[in-house]
């Protein structure tokens, strides 16, 4: 699979899960909560794994300031998705905390999308290298 391909493969993947993440949890399903959660962090880690790929394949600085803000809010994002899973966890242990952790996790899906679409942005304002 090319990176290229496997980005928008993965990207996809990724997207369906957390609507299902988002859907069971809303529904209070947990079991079929917690496996579209594993589903899109292993969608997110493989779409990462192409991204990388798909990179190599850029002059990325060609993208002006575009590409350090995209690869710090892509840290940022990918390190926030710890603190769903704390919050998560918190939820199960004590369900008083499902509001905390709807809040943060629809952040982190904010953060998510907006991830999204400053890695396109970079993409298209990049160099194709031969």
């Amino acid at each position: 699979m090319t990176p290229a391909a496997g980005f928008l493969t993965f990207l996809c993947v990724t997207l369906v899960c957390l609507g299902g993440v988002v859907v069971t949890g809303r529904a209070a399903k947990r079991k079929a909560h917690l496996s579209w959660v594993a589903g899109a962090v292993v969608g997110l880690g493989v779409t990462i794994y192409f991204a990388e790929g798909l990179g190599e394949r850029y002059d990325l600085e060609a993208a002006g300031w575009i590409y350090p803000f995209h690869l710090l809010l892509a840290k940022v994002t990918t390190g926030s998705y710890l603190v769903v899973v704390g919050s998560g966890v918190a939820t199960i242990k004590q369900s008083s905390h499902r509001k905390t952790h709807s809040r943060i996790a629809y952040s982190v899906l904010f953060l998510t999308v907006l991830t999204a679409i400053t890695g396109a942005s970079m993409l298209l304002a990049a160099t194709p290298l031969a």
